[in-house]
């Protein structure tokens, strides 16, 4: 399970960013997460409280911003929608294409207080 290398992950994130911020704690962290990122957001959701217990992020709220996958064809240009990396061009059925977005995982912003 991966999951639980992501949340600490993203404490690590949220630890450097608060110390740089000298932020006694955080109020609220914002999450963007693509849905090609290769997470599944139940598993992150179980191993979250065990990740952060005891730490700055522990009695923060979370936000998770969806971020849903989009490709365009490489060979005829056509953006689309893409809910797997394997889908292919509706319009030729190629499968060649390039991701635009959906496989973001990223801490978007922290509201700290002093």
């Amino acid at each position: 399970m991966h999951e639980l290398s992501i949340a600490l992950g993203i404490l690590r994130v949220a630890e450097v960013e608060a110390k740089k911020a000298n932020a006694k704690s955080i109020e609220r962290i914002e999450l963007e997460i693509g849905t090609l990122a290769g997470i599944e957001f139940e598993a992150l959701d179980f191993v979250w409280p065990s990740a952060v217990k005891g730490t700055i992020l522990e009695h923060t709220k979370r936000e998770i911003i969806i971020i849903n996958g989009k490709a365009q064809c490489v060979d005829c240009e056509t953006i689309f929608a893409l809910d797997n990396h394997y889908d292919s061009c509706p319009k030729c059925k190629s499968n060649f294409k390039s991701i635009i977005n959906g496989k973001e995982l990223r801490v978007k912003s922290l509201e700290v207080s002093q």
